[in-house]
């Protein structure tokens, strides 16, 4: 096995058939036994354009009022030239209240298998956990949704929105040396293509990449991929589905570029230091050790998180449990290291 390669499959190039699944950890069955039937359906392509016109329809969009949560925060919604020929690309940014900068950023794309979410929803649970107690500034990316806009567009409304961060820092009272990369599941995954696009344009350069559960790999063809399918709350159908979705004419392309799908990369050097985690009993598990590995391997630096029991989304179907807190606390104690190890205090001033 050659530095810097995620393997997706066995070396005989034979997955064995999946015989058991890791039991659930019991808090975090109780929520998913609670879900809807309707909300464990398969995404498929027939009904795609419903379940988007559901989600936009359900998922919470607070508003930059709303967000500024009577006074502690300070929220602007941003409007800035977007990628060559794309539209401009919208940027939430927000800031505790009251601390003088520059802040360290966290910059921050939004989970919904690449067809659903948006850059309002996922502020609230972000400002109270890591940027009021860090002293963080935070800018979630409003990018382009598939298949209404495929690869490459929504990743280059994510670089195009970092660039200009990191040009108006002075402007935005930001750290342009500390900007940390992070999102959540397909967020997750553009992140981890963020840093790889960055550094081979010789962008920005972060300080660190938080891929929490990333979708990462296109081919269906690892052992959990095969092992979880429609046991938690999603399944290779829905897998298929909105990768298609995304990669167009592109899906299963021998030769697609680790920026549509980063668990294609064969060279992961030179990249910033990573939080990676992942349940157990996930269908993205196999993928995302199989990341973390390929870091290590090209020499790079990553921490690994796979949580026992736990499946895709736990800590936000099951905010309360006990892991999903533990998972919560790790990665904040991630975020104080790095911080603190590049001179930023990890504290604002009481």
């Amino acid at each position: 096995m050659s530095a810097g390669r995620a393997p997706s499959e066995s070396e005989s190039g034979r997955l064995p058939a999946p015989r058991a699944v890791p039991p659930f950890d019991p808090e975090l069955s109780v929520a998913l036994e609670g879900l809807s039937k309707e909300s464990r359906e398969p995404v498929t392509p027939e009904n795609l354009e419903a379940r988007q016109e559901r989600d936009a329809a359900s998922r919470p969009r607070p508003t930059a009022e709303d967000l500024r949560a009577e006074g502690r925060f300070e929220v602007t919604e941003l409007r800035v030239p977007g990628p060559p020929g794309g539209p401009d690309v919208t940027l939430v940014s927000a800031r505790p209240s009251g601390l003088a900068g520059p802040l360290p950023l966290l910059y921050y794309m939004h989970g919904g298998a690449m067809i659903m979410g948006n850059a309002w929803s996922v502020l609230p649970r972000i400002l109270r956990e890591w940027a009021l107690p860090l002293g963080m500034a935070v800018i979630s990316v409003e990018y382009r949704l598939a298949p209404r806009t495929r690869y490459p567009g929504p990743l280059e409304d994510c670089y195009a929105g970092l660039v200009w961060a990191s040009d108006h820092a002075a402007e935005l009272d930001i750290d342009a040396d500390r900007i940390v990369i992070g999102g959540k599941s397909a967020g997750g995954g553009l992140a981890a293509a963020l840093a790889l696009l960055t550094r081979d344009r010789g962008g920005p350069e972060p300080l660190g990449q938080l891929l929490l559960c990333p979708m990462l790999d296109d081919r269906d063809s690892t052992f959990s991929t095969h092992q979880m399918s429609g046991v938690g709350v999603w399944d290779r159908i829905s897998h298929t589905t909105v990768w298609k979705a995304l990669l167009g004419d592109r899906y299963g392309a021998a030769d697609l570029p680790p920026y549509a799908a980063p668990s294609r990369a064969t060279d992961l050097s030179g990249l910033p230091p990573a939080y990676i985690d992942v349940g157990s009993a996930e269908m993205f598990r196999d993928e995302d050790v199989a990341y973390a590995n390929a870091i290590w391997q090209a020499g790079g630096q990553a921490e690994l998180h796979v949580w026992p029991g736990a499946y895709h989304g736990f800590d936000g179907m099951a905010p309360r449990a006990t892991l999903s807190q533990d998972a919560r606390n790790a990665r904040t104690r991630w975020l104080q290291r790095l911080l603190a190890q590049s001179g930023t205090r990890d504290r604002p001033p009481g």
